[in-house]
């Protein structure tokens, strides 16, 4: 109990508690007192978990280092690496740690460029140098005029000499492997343009929490949050061609820098590093514990999205969400292409009746057609009720009797769809805001998007589907069970993001896509098909997306039943085997996942041990 309270209290000093109450307000006003509570313990558990998890997996040893430094001696490429820190008065211990924090770097070819941007604080001066006199690599220009960060970065960039630079803060400090690592992919890939790392956070007494174990590229959710920001490295040679950080970005100049680096970049040219390397210092005012600290960073943050999708020739609405993220709404095409609705069923008049009721009156896209497959209704009231659709113009019924196959039922309702644009709908499926369709159908005909799914929630609106994620057996869902209004792992349950697989019970797909991996695979007859359909098409190069903006009810299973017989039990397990033949290994890396996080979706927490391992340990002796 002591422990618990003596953690608690930490907890609160590392975060404040005006900001906490703060917080608490708003989990008030979306979830109640139970939201509150549910946030505060899985925080302090996930802080006390981490704690032991940095002491187990996260600690060097004294041989560690010296494995790692053989390491280094072995590389045949040693890239000098320049890191880029603007300083302008940050307390005294907290720049001599960031400073100090390059000097103790495993990897020696670096160079710490420093651009002071007019401090007034008498220390700060005396701090740097003090650093130049005891370490030659690294230099100083004192800038002056204060022109705020980004004038700033651009001094420091301009004073590079390396062939690529990191990016520092004043008052934050790096992992004393950080560079070792970066330039070990590049060892293993010198033709790597842009490298990012996971991070957590660190308070004042130098305690780490708050982790973020990131995914590896992710467009998408770096368009709604700035994926890459601690620990970013970057060509730089790049970086000046795209002439450096803007002024009049401040606050999320990062972020802008980042966005037009990679804009020109293949996806191969970019690597994650799962590996935390980055310590951000979480201080009173600082955005690392609150965006609301900055609000010139939302405003900042809107602008520079706002110009990402200008540059793409799209006139996006940008929209703040309350984490200090955005998502963005898509203007619809005009004239729109039509979208076949594709809803398979079985009797269940209560379950179809509503879904088509609830797509008819409750889409607000102009062009769409249903056809609903009738996989042997028997029951007269479902019959009636289907032919009244049929003579009404309101649906086309495709009859299919025979054993339930849901790759079968929808490959055969594709071919006879008339649009450009397929979108599968379960039965027990209702919309709830009346965009959906247009949201999904927007990112589903942007270049490179393959599959679009939706966020699905159950009657007590607690998320049912948020993404699939490849969980080492076969594939869960991931937040099951969180709240709707829930922000979930790194904000990740309501930002738009790629997944390596969505769920069928709602998804929008372009015809050429679907046709381009050849529909459904029908040994999946029941589970798994969508995710073996999300896979290839992943496979051929389309990204997957998630979209949490469009929400509907899933009432999961009612039509179909569980799986709670012999017979079903047997044919699920067949179709696991068949998933696992096909994917192998992917299915225990996702890359939409990391390999620091457990492979489980609804209590997400740390894997122990990480399934990625310590690159200096395997090394030849």
């Amino acid at each position: 109990m002591l422990r618990l309270l003596r953690n608690t209290l930490d907890f609160v000093n590392g975060r404040g508690l005006a900001e906490l109450i703060r917080k608490g307000f708003r989990l008030v006003r979306r979830e109640g007192i139970t939201g509150v509570s549910r946030v505060f313990r899985n925080l302090i558990s996930m802080d006390i978990g981490y704690r032991e998890w940095i002491r187990v997996h996260d600690m060097l040893s004294n041989s560690d280092r010296v494995l790692i430094r053989q390491h280094i001696g072995r590389f045949s490429y040693r890239p000098l690496i320049s890191v880029l820190m603007p300083v302008y008065n940050p307390p005294a211990e907290f720049l001599q740690r960031a400073i100090a924090s390059v000097e103790k770097q495993l990897y020696p070819d670096w160079e710490l460029c420093i651009a002071d941007d007019a401090s007034t604080l008498p220390h700060v001066r005396v701090i740097l140098e003090k650093a130049i006199r005891e370490d030659s690599r690294i230099r100083v220009t004192y800038r002056n005029r204060n022109g705020h960060i980004s004038a700033a970065s651009n001094t420091a960039l301009g004073m590079a000499q390396g062939e690529f630079v990191a990016l520092l803060d004043h008052d934050d400090e790096l992992s004393e492997h950080a560079l070792y690592h970066v330039a070990l992919a590049l060892n293993n890939d010198p033709e790597l343009d842009l490298l990012y790392s996971d991070e957590d956070k660190i308070d004042v007494k130098g305690r780490r929490f708050g982790h973020y174990f990131k995914p590896d590229w992710n467009p998408d959710l770096f368009h709604a949050q700035n994926l890459i920001c601690h620990l970013g490295v970057y060509r730089r040679e790049c970086a000046v061609e795209i002439g450096g950080f803007r002024e009049g970005f401040e606050g999320a100049q990062d972020w802008d820098f980042a966005l037009r680096f990679s804009e020109s970049l293949q996806s191969k040219k970019i690597r994650h590093l799962p590996h935390v390397l980055y310590h951000w210092r979480a201080i009173a005012g600082s955005t690392a514990i609150t965006v609301d600290a900055k609000q010139y960073a939302v405003v900042a943050g809107k602008k520079v999205l706002q110009e990402a999708w200008r540059r793409r020739g799209v006139q996006a609405d940008v929209v703040h969400v309350d984490t200090g993220h955005f998502f963005v709404r898509l203007p619809q095409l005009d004239p729109p292409p039509k979208v076949s609705v594709v809803i398979c069923t079985r009797d269940r008049i209560d379950l179809l009746r509503q879904c088509v009721e609830g797509v008819v009156e409750k889409t607000d896209y102009p062009d769409f057609e249903i056809l609903i497959v009738d996989n042997g209704s028997r029951e007269l009231a479902t019959l009636e009720y289907l032919a009244s659709l049929q003579s009404s113009g309101q649906a086309r019924i495709l009859p299919m009797s025979g054993a339930f196959n849901f790759a079968v039922l929808n490959n055969a309702a594709v071919c006879q769809s008339s649009g450009k644009v397929i979108c599968l709908l379960n039965n027990d499926v209702l919309p709830i805001k009346a965009d959906w369709l247009q949201a999904m159908v927007a990112h589903a005909l942007r270049c490179g998007i393959g599959a679009v799914g939706a966020k699905l929630l159950y009657p007590d609106d607690t998320i049912q589907h948020g993404g699939v994620l490849l969980d080492g057996v076969a594939a869960g869902h991931l937040h099951r069970g969180w709240p709707r209004t829930a922000n979930g792992y790194g904000n990740r349950a309501r930002l738009p993001q790629n997944v390596s697989a969505v769920t069928a019970a709602c998804l929008v797909v372009r015809k050429e896509v679907w046709d381009d991996v050849g529909g459904m695979d029908e040994r999946f007859a029941v589970a798994f098909n969508d995710v073996d359909f999300c896979l290839r098409v992943q496979q051929r190069g389309y990204r997957n997306l998630w979209l949490p903006q469009a929400e509907l009810y899933h009432f999961e299973s009612a039509s179909r039943g569980q799986e709670d017989t012999p017979e079903k039990l047997e044919r699920f397990r067949s179709e696991v085997a068949s998933l696992q033949e096909r994917w192998g290994m992917l299915l225990q890396n996702d890359p939409n996942w990391n390999p620091n996080l457990a492979l489980n979706g609804e209590r997400i927490g740390l894997a122990a041990p990480p399934r990625i391992g310590k690159p200096w340990l395997s090394i030849d002796a």
